[in-house]
């Protein structure tokens, strides 16, 4: 967009969301901007992080194992706790 032309327009009134979705399809955001107001929202992110200390020799081997498999590190102890666990008892 050359400079700041066109950059009042208002928003028409849509009567769905498809609609304001196929809207800005084909219109550019940046020439409606005046007219949008700031949104307010709540995150509910619910997946934890745990952390566990490893020794640096083991944190190595699995580093180069996770490589090889294409993995991370984190995705690779995840997997293989969770076969573990499953083989347990306990948790069944």
């Amino acid at each position: 967009m050359a400079g700041s032309k066109g950059r009042n327009k208002r928003l028409p009134r849509f009567k769905s969301l498809d609609e304001l979705v196929e809207f800005f399809d084909h219109a550019d955001l940046g020439e409606y901007w005046d007219s949008t107001s700031e949104a307010h929202f709540d995150v509910g992110i619910k997946k934890r992080t745990h952390l566990v200390a490893i020794d640096a020799e083991l944190a190595k081997k699995l580093a180069a194992i996770a490589r090889s498999k294409r993995t991370s590190p984190e995705g690779l102890v995840d997997s293989w706790l969770r076969e573990k666990i499953s083989e347990q008892d306990y948790c069944k």
